[in-house]
């Protein structure tokens, strides 16, 4: 018996005050069942012409899905080729930390894009996928779910990490990496802070449904951002985005790409994806840091 999103379609539009749950009949309890994905069930729900990605592809172990999607874009492979691995050996994350779990245990999946929007604005994309990956988690799952910038999604009342997120450029492209822990039993993770969607009891643990409804809220969310020219803030991303963010209003400590760090609290995301910290009463915009919260402001 699989989730009821299993026959999710490209086609189908969910406004943002929907849950992905509200279209099916009912939600199935987890079984643990690390069975592997169908690829040709996922093209026939999200490749043209049922959907809108330009191609897709399971493979049982790669090394990194991103690293493949990277040679595939410099090898001019189309905009919205998906490729997913049952198994990553080699999987990264942000500052070239890596990324394992047991085979079939998760969703480690990579997107390439090639933009219709200023280069400038690319920097909104792992957000977006992580307004995305937040909303599907939080509506098909039923668990608690939140962001914390610039990459992260956490879960539960502890507010564990249950998924990352890497951008990376290549040329006039970017491949988008998601890594997600879903049937990761306590005894696997590879720190006792994170977490995965099973180990929180949620509604549904089916891969092949978080897949199709990930990558349809995806689609959505990035035709409404491109449609505004990659204006956050008037296509709605900025708002959403924040009102997911579990980093506004908390003590935090960054961890800054080159030397040093701030310690402030989180204030705002600006127009351009960047936390806004207020550091002893003067305000500073970060683009890229690693981000320990502290406590609650207030």
């Amino acid at each position: 018996m699989s989730c009821p999103a299993a026959s999710c379609q490209c086609s189908l539009s969910v406004r943002p005050t929907q849950g992905i749950s509200e279209h099916y009949d009912r939600l199935v309890p987890i079984t643990g069942d690390r069975s592997p994905l169908h690829e040709a069930a996922l093209r026939r729900a999200l490749v043209v012409p049922y959907g809108h990605y330009a191609a897709l592809d399971v493979v049982d172990e790669v090394g990194s899905t991103n690293a493949e999607l990277a040679a595939a874009a410099r090898g001019g492979a189309g905009d919205r080729t998906v490729l997913i691995a049952e198994h990553q050996t080699a999987g990264r994350g942000r500052a070239g930390r890596s990324w394992a779990a047991p085979a079939r245990s998760g969703l480690a999946l990579s997107v390439l894009l090639r933009p219709a929007v200023p280069p400038a604005r690319w920097g909104w994309l792992p957000l977006l996928a992580g307004v995305a990956l937040c909303e599907v988690v939080a509506d098909l799952g039923q668990v608690l779910a939140a962001l914390k910038w610039p990459n992260d999604l956490l879960l539960g009342p502890r507010r564990a990490k249950a998924a990352g997120i890497l951008a990376e450029v290549v040329g006039d492209a970017v491949v988008l990496g998601i890594g997600l822990n879903v049937s990761v039993r306590a005894e696997e993770l590879p720190v006792p802070e994170a977490t995965s969607l099973a180990i929180e009891g949620p509604a549904c643990t089916d891969r092949e449904a978080l897949v199709k409804a990930l990558l349809c809220r995806f689609d959505e969310e990035a035709r409404r951002w491109s449609g505004h020219g990659g204006d956050a803030g008037a296509s709605g991303l900025r708002e959403t985005y924040r009102a997911r963010c579990s980093t506004l209003g908390q003590q935090v400590r960054v961890q800054l790409s080159g030397h040093g760090s701030l310690l402030g609290t989180a204030v705002d995301i600006d127009g351009e994806g960047r936390l806004v910290l207020d550091v002893r009463g003067v305000r500073q915009a970060v683009s890229a840091g690693d981000v320990t919260h502290l406590r609650a402001a207030g």
